[in-house]
């Protein structure tokens, strides 16, 4: 999701744009996130390049090569640091992790967990329906539902979860076409197998130290492979409501 919304605001000529990241980040849909630059130095989505950096020096040089920059911060150190103009949590950890409105003159924050006109400036919906992408700016979002968006009449089937905790491993890759039951890998000796036919969509990475629950795969029962490697209508939605808040802010 947020690389959806940095997708949407490079593309709108917002430039110097800098990510923060944890050391080691489990994305499932590791062809579609920037956060893979912190294991792989770059990468690109949909044509729009990041690049990790870890000093103001390499943040400078990366948005002067009209690259988007990430680093490791999981603390948000560069906040106070750089002080922003903007400051958007994506976070989606349906709770506040330590944002104020004193962090930037405009802070928005995506999901359930902030309260508009008090953590942040503006809430946006995130919840599939009919208010997905909705600028709240008093209140909250919905309450997190635990169940996943429908794809094609699929819910929690959809979803892969680690059955135990260990050491994930796999032979299969994001794109593989996968039938209902077959095993998609393994934690430790535990067998993880798809719910459903598609493709896999999602996939974190090989070898990843996982929990028991933890979302760790994404079944597409649509069974397009293209939709592998482009962002998500969902992602595409939030990333406008973004702008869209920023537009309404700034009167522009």
């Amino acid at each position: 999701m947020a690389t959806g919304v940095a997708c949407r605001l490079y593309r709108a000529n917002f430039r110097r744009i800098l990510m923060l990241e944890t050391p080691s980040p489990l994305a499932v849909r590791r062809r579609v996130s920037f956060c893979e630059a912190i294991h792989e130095q770059q990468m690109s989505v949909e044509a729009i390049e990041a690049v990790k950096v870890s000093d103001e020096t390499e943040l400078e040089q990366a948005w002067a090569a009209g690259r988007i920059a990430i680093t490791v911060d999981p603390q948000g150190e560069s906040i106070g640091r750089y002080r922003p103009d903007l400051l958007i949590d994506a976070t989606l950890a349906k709770r506040n992790l330590g944002i104020t409105k004193a962090d930037a003159p405009l802070v928005i924050a995506l999901g359930p967990g902030f309260i508009a006109g008090k953590d942040c400036h503006v809430v946006i919906e995130t919840n599939r329906g009919h208010d997905l992408g909705r600028l709240i700016t008093d209140g909250t979002a919905e309450a997190n539902t635990g169940i996943p968006g429908d794809i094609a009449g699929y819910t929690k089937e959809r979803v892969l979860r680690a059955p135990a905790d260990g050491l994930f491993t796999t032979v299969k890759e994001i794109g593989d076409p996968v039938c209902k039951g077959e095993v998609i890998g393994l934690v430790g000796t535990a067998e993880v197998a798809a719910q459903i036919d598609g493709v896999l969509r999602g996939l974190i990475r090989p070898s990843a130290t996982v929990t028991k629950g933890l979302k760790i795969g994404d079944v597409d029962p649509r069974g397009i492979v293209g939709y592998c490697d482009t962002i998500s209508e969902k992602a595409r939605s939030l990333g406008g409501a973004v702008l869209e808040a920023i537009l309404a802010v700034y009167n522009v």
